[in-house]
């Protein structure tokens, strides 16, 4: 297994729609995926496209480590693994906004409406389908990824540019008192 490089936004290759994958089982997409956990796994991400390195196909991994598993059924802890040629689909009109960041746009994070829940299908690098419900941080994580696939940058999805910023400026104002007002 390799580290690979990981795409920084400005780089066309996140900006255009990602190819389907014709034989998702292929060798050379098994060790696609293998290099690409690997890579996620080392970066302390979460998720990571194919797209983000520099291979424009509809693929992404993913993981739900324990500490941001929901309680129970849906939002539980996931293993890594992969997602190919996936179709996601949104339950509801709920949505909620919560702070993301991104490999890709390392050292900033912004808040980021997506839909509550979703449902998503595809198959892993075996060939073998998935089909998941998911909501809270899951449902987050794999909107994120899927909006890579299409060539979306979360920041393209932000309403409120005021609350975008870098990680240590966030983190300072955020330990700041209150200003008082008179």
């Amino acid at each position: 297994m390799a580290l690979l490089k990981i795409a920084r936004m400005g780089h066309p290759v996140l900006l255009r729609r990602a190819d389907p994958v014709a034989d998702p089982a292929a060798p050379e997409i098994r060790r696609l995926v293998a290099d690409m956990i690997e890579t996620m796994i080392d970066a302390k991400g979460v998720g990571l496209a194919a797209p983000q390195v520099h291979v424009p196909l509809r693929l992404f991994v993913f993981r739900i480590p324990p500490a941001r598993a929901g309680a129970g059924g849906e939002d539980g802890e996931l293993a890594a693994g992969a997602l190919i040629n996936p179709v996601l689909t949104p339950l509801g009109e709920e949505t909620a906004a919560g702070w993301e960041g991104c490999l890709s746009i390392p050292g900033l994070r912004g808040v980021v409406p997506r839909h509550a829940r979703v449902h998503y299908a595809g198959v892993d690098e075996t060939g073998t389908p998935v089909s998941r419900t998911a909501s809270g941080f899951h449902a987050v994580v794999v909107q994120h990824e899927n909006d890579h696939l299409d060539g979306i940058l979360y920041p393209m999805r932000m309403t409120d540019l005021s609350r975008f910023g870098f990680v240590e400026e966030l983190a300072e104002a955020a330990a700041a008192p209150p200003v008082a007002r008179a």
